[in-house]
């Protein structure tokens, strides 16, 4: 379900200062746009659809059937729609009124909106706040689903807390909650975390509130999923919710300002997603549960306060651990256990996780020290069945890296015994990117596919993707079996490939959340 965004995102005073560094308003408000457009991309769908296709009755039929059917299953129907069309079912009859009142309600606030146009005037949010407060007045509750994301937050305070008081009484389920998004240090009351009825709970362009003045009996008994973006909240914050959210399977940061450290320890989490992190340090010490840790587009500050330009990825007690990806020797460290990984480390059980079955890295294949943390990384995971690998971009070649290089860079368990796909990304056709996939074709004896996914933009054709891998068939590879595919992305490099696996990384029915249609 799409998200409209209004006209003018940017606060007054957050514009008036913004506009003091840059005089282009118009490139600032595209800026700020294109912030909440992100933003929102990332926050879940609402369960309800508005486009829902009515069937007609045969002629001559006039029996109400619907009226006939349990209440439980009509509270179940009235649940799925939108909040005007659930609350105008209570004229339909007296026993409909009923079902309204006892139905566990969705209220979107999106759906209180004109219905004409993309875009969302200032004039038309104002009505919005009024809207919500007689919604939740009116039904007793609980409620499935509260998803509020068009309104600025600043100028309603009070409304807010009377709303999240409400909730906090009469019980919610899931809880998406946006600014509009300035002042971005608008604290968020702390009334939020007294809703013991959360599974669900996702927040966007927030403070956290503080927890420091909270009791420590304060939990999230029921909390399952997480959301946390471009929230701004320190390390022990993240840590206090984490100790006290005992069923929490889901953790999604985006953006988070102040956090420079996440610490992982969780008797129940299953999935982490962190997007667009900065600066971001992450151990993952005891996560028994814990199946995936997903990073996408994390970045350093080259030449800050750290004597490094990397940050550290470490895995320590996660014995179910089976997807992991990306990690980038431009921006991350590896530590295994106790152990720093580097180009001198001696492979060893302490330096191993077995169970990671997929494996997704970024590489700039013309920075000789990058390349050289490859076979590095790679040594970690022995058990590695599905690899993808995406070449970055290289704002100057270091070197020009031959055949031999990977070749005495040593046998690589994983290569050797165990990887049967292999998925490329973003093939450029440069020399050292053929090198190394020469190098995996002589090396990867369970290989049964290589995907070279190819940019939409990077050549004029197919003929002339093969005219550039044409000296791979010339080699004996390892594998008897195995078959290579020239894909064209359907992105160009850039596009925000991470927004679209976001969903899929916390499904796990979807084996592979790195890989899309059309790749494999």
């Amino acid at each position: 379900m799409g998200t409209r965004l209004l006209r003018d995102p940017i606060n007054p005073g957050m514009a008036a200062e913004i506009q003091r560094r840059e005089r282009d308003s118009d490139r600032t408000e595209k800026l700020f746009s294109h912030l909440l457009s992100y933003i929102h991309k990332a926050l879940p769908d609402p369960p309800v659809s508005a486009a829902g296709r009515l069937s007609a009755l045969l002629p001559h039929d006039d029996v109400d059937r619907v009226s006939r059917l349990p209440d439980s299953l009509l509270r179940d129907i009235v649940s799925r729609l939108p909040v005007k069309d659930a609350a105008r079912t209570a004229v339909l009859s007296h026993r409909w009124r009923g079902v309204w009142r006892s139905a566990p309600l969705v209220l979107v606030d999106n759906d209180l909106l004109p219905v004409a146009g993309t875009a969302v005037s200032l004039h038309d949010a104002r009505h919005v706040p009024s809207a919500v407060s007689r919604v939740l007045a009116a039904h007793p509750g609980p409620f499935r689903c509260i998803h509020l994301t068009t309104s600025y937050m600043e100028k309603f305070q009070g409304p807010l807390l009377r709303w999240l008081q409400l909730l906090a009484v009469k019980g919610v389920q899931e809880l998406v909650l946006a600014n509009r998004p300035w002042p971005l240090d608008l604290r968020l009351p702390s009334v939020v975390l007294s809703i013991a009825t959360l599974t669900r709970l996702y927040l966007a362009l927030w403070k956290f509130p503080d927890t420091a003045g909270l009791p420590k009996t304060t939990s999230f008994p029921n909390l399952r999923e997480l959301g946390l973006c471009s929230v701004v909240l320190e390390n022990c914050v993240l840590d206090f919710i984490l100790a006290r959210s005992p069923v929490l399977e889901t953790l999604c940061l985006q953006s988070n300002m102040l956090m420079d450290r996440l610490t992982i320890i969780s008797p129940s989490l299953q999935c982490v997603h962190v997007i667009a992190s900065y600066n971001l340090e992450i151990t993952v010490e005891k996560a028994p549960h814990l199946e995936r840790l997903i990073i996408w587009v994390q970045s350093t500050c080259k030449g800050g306060s750290r004597n490094s330009n990397t940050v550290k990825i470490g895995i320590g007690h996660a014995p179910a651990l089976s997807c992991l990806g990306y990690l980038e020797p431009e921006y991350h460290t590896l530590q295994v256990g106790g152990t720093t990984i580097k180009t001198g480390t001696k492979v060893s059980p302490r330096t191993m996780v077995p169970t990671v079955k997929i494996l997704a890295l970024k590489i700039r294949f013309g920075v000789r020290s990058e390349a050289k943390m490859l076979p590095c990384f790679l040594r970690c995971f022995p058990n590695v069945e599905t690899l993808h690998i995406e070449s970055k971009k290289t704002a100057e070649s270091t070197s020009k890296l031959t055949l031999e290089f990977w070749e005495q860079s040593g046998a690589i368990e994983c290569i050797r015994s165990s990887v049967k796909l292999v998925i490329f990304q973003n093939f450029r056709g440069d020399d050292c990117e053929i090198r190394f996939l020469e190098f995996l074709l002589k090396s990867a004896r369970m290989l049964s596919k290589l995907v070279i996914v190819y940019g939409k933009d990077t050549f004029t054709s197919l003929t002339e993707v093969e005219s550039i891998v044409e000296p791979v068939f010339d080699l004996i590879w390892a594998s008897k079996c195995c078959s290579l595919l020239l894909v064209a992305s359907a992105l160009a490099e850039g596009d925000g490939l991470e927004i679209l696996n976001i969903r899929r990384g916390s499904d796990l029915s979807i084996n592979d959340p790195f890989a899309f249609a059309g790749e494999v």
